[in-house]
């Protein structure tokens, strides 16, 4: 059985207080829960949060970083940089950066090539937009996005990786996939990891990330190949993101 991962997605959102305030609440209300928990925090938070969730089951995730080591990349943050800070996760693709930096296919692969090799967890984010799914092109831009990904890795670093499906209509949109219609895109990548290799297939997590809520997360993850959630603005109240992870549990 896959454990299942509730990692929360602060995007640009935070601050001293609020974030001192969130992780107090997140950390008081864990039970002993059966899944493992996330929150991927804007750069500038990350020692804070690493001091505050120092001790607990939380883990520290960052939302970006570079594929280069190091060098004149004003900006941008390295692996090793996240590692300093003991950073475990990292959110790479995540459709925002497609859309708002151009970041290519190619782009985050490389990007989880260096993740890997710096003993990051890569939460490798794929996702179609509304157009997209209309012209019944889901799987091919789906599992081409993966697939771009898989083919950078050996069998032995695809089995590491995390996936993601954000549907890109269905983030802060109120519209959410049913959880038949997510359920039919995680086989479908799930499908495209077995290509790679069958251990691929059966240790690879494969997160939802459109909208999942308190009131739609118990559904959501019900189903056979959805194995936990990326939560995005439910992420920043603890009591929204404690019902998920105990709708995963």
């Amino acid at each position: 059985m896959r454990r299942k991962l509730v990692a929360g997605n602060w995007k640009m959102n935070g601050s001293l207080a609020a974030n001192a305030a969130l992780v107090a609440g997140i950390k008081e209300g864990l039970a002993a829960q059966a899944c493992d928990v996330a929150v991927c925090v804007p750069a500038p938070y990350l020692a804070q949060v690493q001091a505050a969730v120092a001790g607990s089951p939380v883990g520290l995730g960052a939302q970006d970083m570079s594929a280069h080591a190091s060098g004149a990349y004003t900006g941008e943050v390295s692996a090793s940089m996240l590692q300093e800070f003991g950073v475990q996760y990292v959110i790479l693709g995540h459709s925002e950066r497609r859309a708002y930096h151009g970041e290519s296919d190619a782009a985050v692969a490389a990007k989880t090539v260096a993740a890997l090799k710096a003993a990051l967890v890569p939460l490798v984010c794929v996702g179609e937009t509304l157009e997209q799914r209309e012209a019944g092109q889901t799987n091919a831009v789906v599992g081409g996005q993966l697939d771009a990904v898989l083919a950078a890795l050996s069998v032995e670093e695809a089995a590491r990786i995390v996936v993601a499906y954000e549907p890109v209509w269905a983030i802060g949109t109120g519209k959410t996939a049913t959880p038949e219609m997510a359920q039919e895109v995680h086989a479908m990548l799930r499908a495209r990891l077995g290509a790679k290799s069958a251990e691929a297939a059966a240790k690879v997590r494969i997160l939802y990330g459109g909208s999942m809520k308190p009131d739609n997360a118990q559904q959501l993850l019900a189903m056979g190949d959805i194995d936990g959630g990326l939560i995005g603005g439910a992420a920043l109240k603890a009591a929204d993101f404690l019902a998920i992870i105990n709708a995963a549990t």
